[in-house]
């Protein structure tokens, strides 16, 4: 892609978001379009398809600090229609070879910069003036997908199949992007470079070749599965080992099962962020499960013998006389055993269950039990913190 390609797209507006937009705000506002645009969502649709690929390529740099960081500085150099900082412009005689980086015996521009060529490298693939070769191998893409997963299944570990569409190396052509028998030959145009100069003004930009797409080479016979590209799009089934004791939330890495790369370029990577279904009884904190257990005010008042329910069987506690309500006990060793070799415990909430209705017996008990009772006010030290504030 060109100086000038990246300088007239504006990335923030393919994402919807402001240019002070946060990261999290780039990456949420990238999630919803892509699920909105996928293949897999809008089949046959080549206006979504292309929308999504804008949308990727628009997270590829908006995401990367660096990289939004040159965007940035290139936009704000490249505005109002050819001005630079300092009053620069095409006509006022400065060297423009030294603005692109060509300088001597390490000059600085205004202001301590380097050469534009050094400061727009990242996007440009420009270093010291010298275009590099379109046609070097390049490392694919990361895919992001999402996986959903029971409660067990987290906190034990699990094998989940999942069935993916995203591009591919093209099978029948093995990339090459030409039909079988047949081979890519050099573009005469640019030599097999994949980039062509084109002067404008003072400037000289370096452009993708538009006889090869700045691919370097020239499919005359293109492959019937991938129209020439060398990349499809294909639905694959992987196995996905969910680690025990994963995350809500969490991403899990699949090294080189992301987009293919170009030129013999290694894949991207895969990464799946694992989303874990509430289980009805158990809740998370951390390495420990938790649990809540209605209990009976004579069972914490004269203490009892609990069994309580495990992920994997039950265990049996003594809740001692004179509990109260609310109190946490713990089962060591009965929580989330990770891969690390760390185990959690169970954290059992005691909790008073009221009866809604009585018989006349219960309550007549009930009534019994107050009336000898009271003498103890459990309230005695709120009253006398609250009448000395009156006071």
């Amino acid at each position: 892609m060109s100086a000038r390609d990246w300088i007239e797209k504006d990335f923030y507006r393919e994402l919807g978001v402001t240019s002070d937009a946060s990261a999290d705000e780039i990456k949420k506002a990238y999630r919803k379009l892509a699920r909105e645009l996928h293949p897999d969502a809008n089949p046959g649709d080549a206006k979504a398809e292309s929308r999504f690929k804008a949308v990727s390529e628009a997270y590829g740099v908006l995401s990367d600090a660096a990289k939004r960081k040159q965007y940035d500085e290139a936009r704000r150099l490249f505005s109002g229609g050819g001005g630079f900082p300092g009053g620069f412009g095409t006509g006022s005689g400065f060297d423009v070879g030294d603005l692109f980086g060509r300088q001597g015996a390490g000059a600085q521009q205004p202001g301590g910069m380097g050469g534009l060529g050094d400061l727009l490298g990242g996007l440009f693939n420009r270093r010291g003036g010298t275009s590099a070769s379109a046609t070097r191998p390049r490392r694919g893409e990361d895919v992001e997908t999402d996986v959903r997963i029971d409660f067990t299944e987290a906190v034990k570990g699990a094998t989940v199949p999942m069935r993916l569409s995203s591009p591919a190396s093209c099978g029948t052509c093995a990339g090459s992007g030409a039909r079988p028998g047949t081979s890519p030959r050099t573009c005469t145009n640019c030599g097999g470079a994949g980039l062509v100069t084109r002067s404008q003004g003072a400037f000289a930009f370096s452009e993708p070749c538009t006889d090869c797409r700045g691919t370097g080479r020239i499919v005359d016979d293109p492959c019937p599965e991938c129209g020439g590209d060398g990349v499809s799009t294909k639905t694959r089934t992987l196995t996905i080992r969910i680690p025990p004791g994963v995350d809500d939330g969490q991403r899990i890495r699949l090294a080189g099962q992301g987009e293919p790369g170009r030129n013999n370029g290694p894949a991207g990577d895969l990464f799946v962020r694992v989303h874990v279904n509430p289980h009805p009884l158990f809740g998370r904190s951390g390495n420990d499960l938790t649990v809540t257990v209605p209990v009976t005010f004579p069972e914490l008042a004269l203490g009892t013998t609990l069994t309580v329910p495990t992920l994997e069987g039950k265990v049996t506690l003594k809740v001692p006389a004179g509990t109260a309500s609310g109190r946490v006990l713990r089962a060591k060793g009965k929580g989330i055993a990770k891969r690390d070799g760390q185990v959690g415990d169970l954290l059992i909430t005691l909790n008073v269950a009221v009866p809604n209705n009585m018989d006349a017996e219960a309550r007549e008990a009930l009534e019994n039990y107050a009336s000898a009772t009271a003498k103890h006010d459990p309230r005695a030290e709120l009253n006398a913190l609250l009448e000395k504030r009156s006071v």
